[in-house]
């Protein structure tokens, strides 16, 4: 951290990298503010990010972030989470200032998932609103039923190099390593559509099933491909759709979703899209874009 943004710190927490053994410290404070992320979500984003732990005197991590540059021209920012003891200290604020900083230094433009309180934060700072999407949750979906015939089938693992090129269209950056590594973690919850124009992956989160992202031409390839992937799950399920894909959010509360929280896609500087907002049906999740 510069030390401009070292200076924002308060007395008695340090920054440094955050690496590998500070995985379960992570998830500590997922648990505490209630995010879904496990161990492999945490190594995922450590090994192919960059991130900062706040310390404080007592060698405990306080506080991280992390910055996922994307082969595009942007990057995500992702993890900014601070203890309840330590909250309003401007430990998050000089986070997130470093964050910017550290992807504006390798030519990204930064991007993030806020909630309606970042987002009060964020747009202060330069960030756009873009799109708003919404978390649907359920703790045992019931399924409308899906014609016979939807065309969808388990996603083999030699054709995800095929996967990443149509995600590549929709999401604006090649992201082949997450598109497999989720693949392994969850084969269960990973179909494509057999046109070749749709695809729907998924995780094991700490408490729920993330089922996302969903690449998709249209909403009703979308809702078989959800469908499929949601036969061979029990217990709850989490996905965030993006506020215009009407027909799909139907679906999803008549199997039994209900809405529990918002979110603003936003980028600093820019009123674009990087991805295409009419082929992503669900994005990953708010911590990988």
């Amino acid at each position: 951290m510069a030390a401009t943004d070292a200076d924002k710190l308060p007395n008695g927490v340090r920054l440094r990298d955050l690496g590998p053994g500070d995985i379960e410290a992570g998830i500590a404070l997922s648990r505490e503010a209630g995010w879904n992320q496990g161990a492999e979500d945490w190594r995922w984003m450590i090994h192919h990010g960059r991130g900062w732990a706040c310390i404080d005197s007592g060698e405990r991590v306080v506080a991280t972030a992390l910055t996922l540059p994307q082969s595009g021209s942007f990057g995500w920012i992702s993890m900014v989470l601070v203890t309840a003891a330590w909250r309003r200290h401007g430990i998050a604020s000089a986070l997130m200032t470093h964050s910017i900083e550290a992807l504006k230094a390798v030519g990204k433009t930064p991007g993030l998932d806020a909630t309606p309180a970042g987002r009060a934060v964020y747009g202060p700072l330069g960030f756009n609103d873009i799109y708003g999407l919404t978390r649907y949750r359920a703790e045992s979906p019931r399924f409308e039923p899906v014609p016979d015939g939807s065309g969808c089938r388990p996603l083999r693992g030699g054709e995800i190099s095929v996967l990443a090129s149509l995600d590549l269209l929709a999401f604006g950056a090649d992201r082949l390593d997450l598109l497999e590594d989720l693949r392994q973690r969850a084969p269960s919850l990973a179909w494509v559509h057999e046109t070749g124009k749709g695809y729907c992956l998924g995780r094991n989160g700490r408490g729920a099933h993330q089922i996302g992202p969903i690449v998709a031409e249209d909403g009703g390839m979308a809702i078989a491909l959800l469908h499929a992937a949601l036969s061979g799950v029990n217990g709850p399920v989490m996905i965030d759709v993006p506020d215009r894909h009407i027909d799909l959010i139907e679906w999803l509360t008549r199997s039994g979703f209900r809405a529990e929280r918002p979110y603003t896609r936003m980028l600093l500087g820019a009123d674009q899209p990087f991805d295409d907002p009419n082929r992503v049906f669900a994005i990953t999740g708010p911590e990988l874009g």
